[in-house]
């Protein structure tokens, strides 16, 4: 057998050179440790989530009382003063609250005759339509007061203004004319579903009104046009 060669000489062409051992530990060392077994007690990617914000919230505060005059004391005071403050703009001002969302009129801008309402309600209700029923019912017979001057023609007005009007000068009727209001403010902003009796109720307030006489102008809650409507 011919001696090996020296070390540093070159190799005959052909020859392989064996492979490196250090690679190979280390690539078995890798797959050991990516087994399962080696990151049960790993943090979850929420709690790295929360190491790494808090790590920034702690950074950020101290750079904050670094730049802030006495350091971190003087950031505390700072805290304080500007929490003093909001705590005193909420004490004067009191709670915000939400603005009272005004109800749509309750006619549109082409003004039509109560019987015209009642006409376009009876239309409504023969094809089971109670929720147009409904408004157009409660349209006449606010346009029927308004006809019979026991209520101004005024633009813009609301059902619950009109049937509080209405109900000075028909005091013995206010309680249905607030109900028929709510009915209508139900099915035309609150989404809710009218039914037949809904409308039905509505219809005989409605010839009930036709046939009641107002209050005297010198009785408790008259209207101040009870007696024009009284003198018709």
């Amino acid at each position: 057998m011919p001696p090996p060669p020296p070390r540093g000489a070159p190799r005959a062409p052909g020859t392989a050179h064996p492979p490196p051992r250090r690679p190979a530990r280390g690539a078995a060392a890798e797959r050991e440790l990516s087994k399962q077994m080696y990151h049960e007690n790993d943090p979850s990617w929420l709690q790295r989530a929360l190491e790494a914000f808090w790590d920034w919230v702690d950074d950020l505060l101290g750079a904050a009382s670094t730049a802030t005059p006495g350091g971190a004391l003087g950031l505390v005071v700072i805290v304080v003063a500007a929490l003093a403050v909001v705590a005193a703009l909420w004490w004067r001002l009191g709670t915000p609250r939400r603005r009272p969302v005004t109800a749509p009129a309750l006619f549109d801008d082409r003004p039509r005759s109560a019987a015209e309402h009642r006409a376009a309600a009876e239309a409504h209700a023969a094809q089971g339509h109670w929720n147009q029923a409904v408004q157009e019912r409660m349209r006449a017979v606010v346009r029927a007061l308004e006809e019979r001057a026991l209520l101004d023609p005024r633009p813009g007005r609301t059902a619950d203004e009109a049937a509080a009007e209405a109900g000075r000068a028909l005091p013995a009727h206010s309680d249905r004319l607030r109900t028929a209001a709510r009915d209508f403010d139900d099915v035309t902003y609150g989404g809710r579903t009218a039914s037949e009796d809904t409308y039905r109720g509505l219809a005989a307030l409605d010839g009930d009104l036709e046939r009641a006489k107002p209050a005297l102008a010198g009785s408790a809650g008259a209207h101040p046009d009870a007696r024009q409507g009284a003198a018709g």
